[in-house]
């Protein structure tokens, strides 16, 4: 769940969902720390105009007597948290409901209602002399302070839905595309391991660009099939049309081997020409096995199969190969263990046997030869020696058909085996691996 999650997030449908919410969220933060801005400033300006209509209204007033009478009467009303009216008469009085104290911290608004009790908050002020005496109005900033609230609640109200909404729809967009892109996948790796008539289907709600890649793929698929299907026709045409006149010259060799003394050097000839017409006929044997695996079929097959059983038996099978040659052949297989696979038991028999019989012909003489298998988190089957080894570069080609490397050219063999383990394992849908022992080669299959 882990794993589908993740793949999920590095969806590309989900990173553009996300890119464009970072990006909408961007510009509306900005439009709205824009708008913010300009409004705050709208509203300041605003209480400054009414700061000075509210001076201009007491100056239209006679003499001091009735600027201070007004002041009491505007003052009566009126809430000093809203807005401080103070005038000084010239005598030294104080009329309103508040006044401007200062001290040491700066200045600050007192109420006269309370007993000189401080006023919280910020105000601005427009104070000027007047008639001798000294008015001042204060207006509260409480409501361009309040709009910093209400921006960030319309950022929340109108942004946070809007992100949800839209990571839902790329996740829902990401979980659909996905989905697309496992039927693709899901068809090549048919493909790799051999199954050629594997096919994308199409779904009805898929997008025209996953469409074209699938039309594309199937095109290709088809091309490949064809391809294969006509190189495989010939090579077993040509194994077929060969194998009987090979067979025809083993058999008159045979009759030729009687007819001759078999002290005689014609006898050694006749037994040099039927090894090599052996060899010729073990090459078509396998060129023609090589094939009907590739071809997949036998897939139809497969059945539960006992991989442990399968390695103790070919070990017991080659300890006395091993043994005549000074090697030394150990089966790291667990006792009374049952690992079971699905497949084709002749086959994975062979498998291991030409991973076996490669490592006892090249490993060397006195070489240490290790099958082990065990089952952790995947079925992990390796033959690993401690001869030359393969280079890093020549890995991928000694899988190929009739390869072989200088140093082996004198040895018997004729470059099918490990291309044969290779089929065999793509059949079965393992990962082949070729690496380094230090020294010796290590061959690792992970069903």
């Amino acid at each position: 769940m882990r794993a589908l999650s993740a793949k999920i997030w590095r969806s590309m449908p989900l990173r553009l969902a996300v890119l464009l919410v970072l990006l909408f969220s961007t510009v509306s933060l900005l439009s709205l720390a824009a708008s913010y801005a300009v409004t705050r400033s709208a509203f300041e300006q605003a209480v400054r105009d009414d700061l000075a209509q509210d001076m201009a209204g007491f100056r239209a007033a006679p003499n001091a007597s009735a600027v201070a009478l007004l002041v009491e009467a505007e003052s009566r009303d009126t809430d000093p948290g809203r807005l401080i009216l103070s005038y000084i008469a010239p005598s030294g009085r104080i009329f309103g409901n508040g006044a401007i104290a200062r001290d040491g911290e700066g200045y600050h608004l007192v109420s006269l209602r309370d007993g000189l009790a401080e006023i919280e908050g910020e105000y601005l002020a427009l104070s000027s002399a007047l008639y001798g005496g000294r008015l001042t109005i204060a207006r509260s900033r409480a409501e361009v302070e309040a709009l910093g609230t209400v921006f960030f609640n319309i950022l929340w109200i109108s942004l946070l839905p809007t992100v949800l909404i839209a990571l839902s729809g790329g996740l829902v967009l990401a979980r659909r595309s996905k989905r697309h892109v496992e039927v693709v996948r899901a068809t090549l790796d048919d493909l790799t391991t051999g199954d050629l008539s594997a096919r994308v289907t199409v779904g009805p709600r898929w997008s025209d660009d996953m469409v074209r890649i699938g039309e594309t793929l199937n095109q290709m698929a088809a091309a490949q099939e064809r391809s294969v299907a006509t190189l495989r026709q010939v090579s077993s045409d040509i194994a077929h049309d060969l194998k009987t006149p090979v067979q025809r010259v083993s058999l008159q060799l045979d009759e030729l081997a009687q007819e001759v003394d078999a002290e005689s050097g014609a006898a050694r000839l006749v037994d040099e020409a039927r090894r090599e017409v052996a060899g010729i006929s073990a090459v078509f044997d396998s060129l023609l096995q090589l094939a009907q695996v590739e071809q997949g079929t036998l897939r139809e097959t497969f059945q539960p199969v006992d991989l442990a059983t399968l390695c103790r038996t070919l070990c017991e099978m080659y300890e006395p190969d091993a043994h005549e040659q000074d090697q030394t052949l150990v089966c790291d297989v667990p006792a009374d263990v049952e690992i079971l696979v699905s497949g084709e038991r002749n086959l994975l028999g062979q498998m291991l046997a030409n991973l076996i019989q490669n490592a006892l012909r090249h490993a060397g003489q006195g070489a240490r030869i290790t099958v082990s298998l065990e089952d952790t988190d995947a079925i992990r089957l390796t033959v690993t020696d401690d001869g030359p080894g393969i280079p890093e570069a020549e890995r991928t080609r000694v899988l190929e058909r009739l390869y072989r490397l200088d140093r082996s050219r004198n040895t018997p063999g004729n470059g099918l085996g490990l291309s044969l383990v290779a089929a065999v394992a793509r059949l079965h849908g393992a990962e082949l691996t070729l690496g380094d022992a230090d020294p010796g080669l290590q061959v690792s299959i992970v069903f």
